[in-house]
């Protein structure tokens, strides 16, 4: 029986105990180092300015964009080559009606979501939930309209299942965040002014829930999508990365990647990348342990395409986020060091990497949550 086919094995519960600790209690242990911001860092709404960001500096921001480029060029060079797409799928039916409606829907909750009309005020802080299941049934309809299957009726428990784990998921990262402080939420008030979110503890927490379920359906749809699109093939067959012993390398890499979440709170302008690495990599590295799949499962095989779908599916989502985010109230702000400059709408620019690897945690929850979730989409 799946691990979504009635209740989570004993072996799954299991996993999900122990990278739980490890990814909650790390950050907490590292932070008893740093005990004067205890206060703020759990105040609801959470309070901000208690971690001093370093200025901008042209040498960390060209070492970040160098790495970056480092490893993403191959995989760009490949991609372009020239060469037949024979897989892949065209159009089968018409875009359905359902979709053309969630469009609609999506529309509408936009142009509410950049107005200040006085007369919507009091609900102008409730368009984020509309927006984004707009978003998500469409891309739903377009899936279904190239391949004639989508998550929302292929999958339709394993579907409904991401809005809750989204919302435990994205609050995870939001704890992470109070160790570095590299984004705050404020509101923009009808004459363009920055104030505090105006929600208290009870509001906050119910909004931000809400609001934060639909990150999980957004990205794993899209990636069904992308791969759709016969490019992917591609990296079917790309390249062949083997470990000879993988098990003592996931021992290695847990050590290591766990010390350095542990001392986030500790050096937040030096280790602040690993709110975004360190947790893939633990899971990855359990997973290993475990002897459980996971989204590099398929790399000794050459086959990239669980991989490249998934890291681009996060940014593609991310570009959404962060357009849709940029004249809406409330909204976030970031303030990241070293590299707070060249803003592509709020984000810096080579903040959008952090996306990349998100992805990757996207996906390894997905198949945390249902070992066919790898099968299934690449399909």
């Amino acid at each position: 029986m799946g691990e979504m086919g009635g209740c989570l094995t004993v072996r799954t519960f299991v996993k999900f105990a122990v990278v739980g600790v490890l990814l909650v209690g790390l950050p907490l242990l590292g932070g008893w180092a740093v005990p004067a911001t205890w206060g703020q860092m759990f105040e609801l709404p959470p309070s901000a300015d208690y971690v001093e960001q370093a200025p901008f500096s042209w040498i960390a921001f060209g070492g970040f964009s160098l790495f970056t480029l480092g490893w993403l060029v191959p995989f760009l060079i490949h991609a372009f080559r020239p060469g037949a797409d024979k897989r892949a799928q065209r159009a089968r039916r018409r875009f359905p009606w359902w979709g053309w409606a969630a469009l609609a829907v999506g529309v509408v909750a936009w142009v509410f979501a950049w107005s200040r009309f006085p007369w919507f005020a009091s609900v102008q802080s409730y368009t984020f939930m509309p927006l984004w299941l707009a978003y998500i049934v469409v891309v739903n309809a377009l899936t279904w309209r190239r391949t004639g299957r989508c998550l929302m009726f292929s999958r339709t428990r394993f579907f409904l299942a991401l809005f809750p784990m989204s919302a435990l998921f994205w609050w995870f990262f939001e704890y992470l965040n109070r160790f570095v402080q590299n984004w705050r939420y404020v509101e923009v008030t009808a004459r363009g002014e920055i104030v505090d979110v105006g929600f208290g503890p009870v509001g906050y927490v119910i909004h931000a829930t809400v609001a934060f379920s639909t990150v999980l359906a957004a990205v794993l749809s899209t990636r069904q999508l992308l791969l759709s699109f016969g490019v992917f093939e591609k990296f079917r067959a790309f390249r062949l990365v083997r470990l000879s012993r993988p098990r003592g390398t996931a021992w290695m890499v847990l050590l290591v990647t766990g010390l350095g979440l542990a001392n986030v709170g500790v050096l937040p302008n030096y280790l602040f990348p690993l709110l975004w690495v360190s947790p893939l990599l633990i899971v990855v590295s359990v997973q290993t342990l475990f002897g459980g799949r996971h989204v590099f499962s398929e790399v000794p095989r050459g086959d990239w395409r669980p991989v490249v779908s998934a890291a681009l599916a996060a940014l593609v989502c991310g570009v959404c986020w962060e357009m849709w985010n940029y004249y809406s109230s409330p909204k976030w702000l970031y303030d990241v060091p070293f590299v707070q400059r060249f803003l592509l709408f709020e984000m810096p620019l080579i903040g959008y990497a952090g996306y990349l690897p998100f992805g990757l945690e996207c996906a390894v929850l997905g198949e945390m949550l249902s070992p066919a979730e790898t099968s299934h989409t690449l399909s």
